[in-house]
C-alpha cells in the first residue's frame, strides 16, 4: 500500500504592488501527497528540509508582463511558492539519484515537493562539520553569487578599496570577508547598529555604518573613502547607487547584484549621477548566477576550507516552521532579520 501523508504549503494568492504582507500569502495543510513516484515519470519525491527567505521573492509576487529571463517569472496566483532550499530524496525514478541523497536547488514552500526537472539540483556531499543549513546560503546560490560578483565583475586587487550595501544580507556578508582575504580596505553599510557591529566585530570588516542614521549619503562615503571607491558591491540601488557615483575612483567597478530598494515600488527612483561613469571611466556592470554555474565546484574548493580554519563565518537567522514563513519574509524588509533567513521545515 502506497503512503500518503499530509503536505503543508504556503500558497501565494494574488499579485502585489508594494512591500508584501502576511496576508499576501495563506498556509494551508489540508493537501496530501503520495510518498511513492510514478513509474516513467523520471521525477524525484523531496522532502523539503531548509528554505531559503529572501528579498528577490517578492519581484515573484509581483506581475511580470514581459519577463526576458524564464527564470525571473512570477508566481502563479493560488499556487504553492518557490525558492531555492535544501531537500531529501525520498523516492525517484531518474537514475542519477538515490534515495537518501542531499540536494539544493529550486523546491516549493512544502514539506513535499515533486521534482519533475531534477536536472537542476545539486548533490550535496555532506559532511557534518557543516551545517546543512549552509546549503540554502554561504555554500549555495548566494554564496556562488558573492564569489562571482566579486572575483568575476568586480575583479578586485589587493589594497582596493571596497564598498558593500545591505553588507549584512546573505550575498553582502560573504563579500565583504572575501575582500578582506584578498587584502581589501572594506566598508560595510546596514540598516541597525546591532548589524553594523556584527560585522566590524565578527566578520571583520574594515568600517561600517547604519545608512538610517546617515543625513547625508555622500558625506558619510566620503568619511569612509576620502580617497575614492574603487569597488562598489550594490544590493540596494536608489539613493546610494546615487551617492555612491560621486564617489567612485578612477577606473571603477560598480558590481549590481540587486537592488532591494526598488523592489515592488509604484515608481522606481531615477539615478541621477550618471555621467561619473563617463568622467571617471567607471564600468558599471549587472549580473546573474546562473551564467557561473561551471565554477560552483571551484567555490566550493575556495570556500569550504575557510569556513573550516574560521577565517569566514556565517550568520544565520533560524525560523523555525513553514506556517511561520510568510513572516520571515515580511519581517526582511523592516530589517528585524539578522543574518541569513532560513526557514526550517523538518530537521535533518
Amino acid at each position: 500500500m502506497v503512503a500518503v501523508v499530509k503536505n503543508k504549503q504556503v500558497i501565494f494568492r494574488d499579485y502585489i504592488e508594494t512591500y508584501p504582507k502576511v496576508s499576501d500569502m495563506v498556509v494551508r495543510d489540508d493537501r496530501s501527497v503520495s510518498l511513492m513516484v510514478e513509474e516513467g515519470s523520471n521525477a524525484v519525491l523531496l522532502q523539503n528540509l531548509y528554505l531559503s527567505c529572501d528579498p528577490y521573492v517578492t519581484n515573484r509576487m509581483a506581475k511580470i508582463d514581459h519577463p526576458s529571463d524564464s527564470s525571473y517569472r512570477s508566481f502563479t496566483p493560488g499556487s504553492v511558492m518557490f525558492g531555492y532550499g535544501v531537500a531529501r530524496v525520498v523516492d525517484l525514478t531518474h537514475p542519477s539519484f538515490n534515495k537518501g541523497d542531499l540536494v539544493w536547488g529550486i523546491t516549493s514552500w512544502e514539506e513535499y515537493t515533486l521534482n519533475t526537472q531534477p536536472e537542476s539540483l545539486f548533490k550535496i556531499q555532506h559532511a557534518h562539520d557543516i551545517p546543512l543549513s549552509y546549503y540554502t546560503g554561504i555554500l549555495g546560490m548566494h554564496g556562488l553569487t558573492a564569489y562571482v560578483g566579486l572575483h568575476e565583475v568586480g575583479n578586485p586587487k589587493k589594497g582596493e578599496k571596497v564598498f558593500i550595501s545591505s553588507a549584512f544580507g546573505a550575498v553582502g556578508q560573504l563579500v565583504g570577508q572575501l575582500a578582506k582575504l584578498m587584502g581589501c580596505y572594506v566598508v560595510g553599510s546596514a540598516g541597525s547598529q546591532e548589524k553594523v557591529e556584527l560585522l566590524k566585530h565578527k566578520l571583520g570588516f574594515d568600517e561600517t555604518f547604519n545608512y538610517k542614521e546617515e543625513h547625508d549619503l555622500d558625506a558619510a562615503l566620503k568619511r569612509h573613502f576620502p580617497e575614492g571607491i574603487d569597488i562598489y558591491f550594490d544590493n540596494v540601488g536608489g539613493k546610494m547607487l546615487d551617492a555612491v557615483l560621486l564617489n567612485m575612483r578612477l577606473r571603477g567597478r560598480i558590481v549590481v547584484c540587486g537592488m532591494v530598494s526598488q523592489y515592488n515600488r509604484d515608481q522606481p527612483e531615477g539615478v541621477n549621477n550618471l555621467m561619473s561613469l563617463v568622467y571617471k571611466r567607471v564600468r558599471m556592470e549587472g549580473f546573474v548566477v546562473f551564467d557561473y554555474l561551471h565554477l560552483y565546484s571551484e567555490f566550493l574548493d575556495t570556500i569550504l576550507p575557510y569556513i573550516r580554519n574560521g577565517r569566514v563565518v556565517y550568520v544565520e537567522d533560524i525560523i523555525e516552521g513553514l506556517e511561520n514563513g510568510p513572516a520571515a519574509l515580511v519581517s526582511i524588509f523592516g530589517g528585524q532579520n539578522i543574518g541569513k533567513t532560513v526557514i526550517v521545515v523538518a530537521h535533518a
